[in-house]
């Protein structure tokens, strides 16, 4: 196995270790809709279904503001995680939190005077459908201020390897809605308004579930207390909006396409592509769970300017993370018609066909979204801010509204599923062409794919990647590289001092780490040349160690004890440790 084989194995198995949590995350909001389907369709009617269809671009709108932010502050805090800027890192944290508790308010205000007030009418002409909607509204209000504050804290649960709270936090709300839905739609009848209370009330409980971990102090993060800098909140949003903006484009693109479904389809076409887009939302959630681990990592990798961990990604996305979405898809498409059953179960009904057909186009849409949205994750934190924008606007309104309008006479409602298909292409090609652009050629490889700027880490001539899995290896690795050191005119003390350090630290990793839970690990070495700098990186997958914790325990012992921990504190230019997604990294400059 070669050492970026070695390497890429470790990555892959952090981030595949991330990803249950991560997708059942994705998966929380999309349930509220599965759920408020099957009841609305069961036991409420189909005005309550064209209702819940109706609400989708506007849940939309709520869930792009809250991507803004929790995808703007989880890139910026794993940058400043790469730089161990803790002080920059707790101040995006707490800005985080602020802005989402003020615009969750700004939305309650606006959902009670839309649904009080009966101001829905550019939705709906139908005054009964309105009617259930506007009451649905307001119970969807309720359910705002959790919906932001529990997606932020779980963003930041993840980067603590918390994922396990997340995961609590899910289960147990996708239960109480259930139950609430019993509760308040079957039993108590309250028809569409205990449809959005359900949901409303469940997200209650994910928050506080989460929100304890922050209270009681257990968590790295916590609120800062001094001056807050207002001015990374700018920042936040500006890093967020690329990636949110597809979102916000679909609100526009949804209040379209409902038009055209309701001018040349009717509303049974708003019922079915509701009911499609609702069960496959618990689909959806394994892309977006995908993309949430993918974004730690190139958030991260950004901040250390680690190049090779950035491509490592790009590889597990293309050989790993599509073909398991390709057989995600192809079971979808097999079973459209069980699906379809789970809300309308009669053939002959005009709704009941167009779910079906839905459920067999629009899931291709997903493989060639996950190739997209980890391109755009990656010009968001590398600064590619016109490429992604001009994709968010192409992907998110143009060509699906456009598509839908040119096909929708002639092929009805499959015109809205082949549109969403056709979308994805278009994406696809966007990023292509760019890349044939800056490159002036067809990319040969993945680093010209992701057009990752020359001057970005440094040269593989000034960094030497090793790993260690023995500790026979440790010794050897320690004299490669003081050997790597000298070839590249550090003198012989500083190649001496970045052996002995290197020895000392994986060796200490290998005989405690490696035994503590009996598991396979791996220590992934790079050792780089940077300026005057010789840095040492060190990461491994055991359980969290702290070397600065044991050498203020052992300060005052016997010198002769933890000698070499003492020796490195005492020598190194600067020593920096940090536990990023479940990683123990140790930076060393000497």
């Amino acid at each position: 196995m070669t050492i970026s084989t070695a390497d890429k194995r470790l990555i892959e198995k952090m981030m595949f270790r991330l990803l249950p949590v991560q997708i059942l995350l994705s998966a929380v909001g999309t349930v509220n809709g599965i759920v408020s389907s099957f009841f609305a369709a069961n036991y409420v009617g189909i005005d309550a279904m064209t209702a819940v269809g109706l609400y989708g671009p506007i849940g939309m709108l709520v869930t792009s503001v809250s991507t803004v932010l929790t995808g703007g502050s989880a890139i910026l805090c794993g940058k400043y995680m790469g730089q161990n800027e803790q002080r920059k890192m707790q101040n995006v944290f707490s800005l985080n939190l602020s802005a989402s508790l003020i615009i969750a308010i700004i939305f309650i205000v606006t959902y009670v005077c839309l649904g009080f007030f009966d101001l829905t009418g550019f939705l709906t002409d139908d005054l009964r459908v309105r009617a259930i909607f506007n009451i649905y509204l307001l119970g969807q209000a309720v359910g705002i201020i959790p919906l932001m504050l529990g997606s932020s804290f779980a963003s930041f649960l993840s980067m603590e390897n918390r994922g396990r709270r997340t995961m609590a936090a899910s289960i147990i709300y996708i239960i109480v809605n259930v139950l609430l839905n019993f509760v308040f739609v079957r039993t108590m009848k309250l028809e569409a308004l205990g449809l959005a209370l359900a949901s409303s009330f469940g997200m209650w409980v994910f928050l506080l579930i989460q929100a304890e971990v922050f209270i009681t102090g257990k968590s790295h993060f916590h609120i800062s207390r001094g001056y807050l800098d207002w001015k990374e909140l700018r920042t936040m949003f500006l890093i967020g909006l690329p990636g949110a903006a597809v979102n916000l484009y679909q609100t526009i693109r949804g209040l379209i396409v409902n038009k055209l479904i309701t001018v040349y389809v009717g509303s049974a076409g708003i019922s079915a592509f509701a009911a499609v887009n609702n069960f496959l939302g618990i689909f959806w959630a394994i892309p977006a769970g995908m993309l949430a681990v993918s974004r730690m990592m190139i958030s991260v990798s950004t901040g250390e300017e680690d190049r090779q961990t950035l491509t490592d990604v790009m590889r597990i996305m293309f050989t790993r993370f599509i073909p398991i979405m390709c057989m995600i898809v192809a079971g979808i498409i097999l079973l459209a018609v069980p699906l379809t059953r789970i809300f309308y179960r009669d053939p002959s009904e005009e709704v009941y066909m167009m779910t079906v057909n839905g459920s067999r186009i629009l899931p291709l849409c997903m493989p060639l979204s996950i190739i997209a949205m980890h391109f755009t994750c990656y010009g968001q934190t590398s600064g590619k801010q016109v490429l992604v924008h001009t994709n968010a606007l192409l992907e998110g309104a143009v060509c699906v509204s456009i598509f839908t309008a040119l096909l929708i006479p002639f092929i009805g409602m499959n015109s809205v599923y082949v549109a969403n298909v056709l979308n994805g292409i278009v994406s696809l090609l966007l990023f292509f062409g760019y890349a044939c652009y800056m490159n002036r050629h067809i990319p040969r490889n993945i680093e010209e794919l992701m057009v990752i700027p020359e001057g970005f880490g440094v040269s593989k001539d000034e960094r030497l990647d090793l790993t260690i899995t023995t500790m026979e290896e440790v010794v050897m690795i320690a004299e490669q590289t003081q050997q790597f050191c000298l070839e590249h005119g550090v003198g012989e003390r500083r190649s001496y001092l970045s052996a002995l350090f290197l020895e000392e630290m994986a060796g200490n990793v290998v005989s405690h780490g490696f035994v503590k839970d009996r598991k396979p690990h791996r220590v992934d070495i790079r050792v780089i040349l940077k300026g005057d700098d010789v840095i040492l990186r060190i990461r491994d997958d055991c359980i969290p160690f702290d070397p600065s914790e044991r050498q203020k325990l052992t300060e005052h012992d016997d010198p002769v004890k933890n000698i070499g921990i003492k020796m490195m504190y005492r020598m190194a230019k600067d020593i920096k440790y940090q536990n990023i997604l479940g990683m123990n990294v140790l930076m060393i400059t000497i």
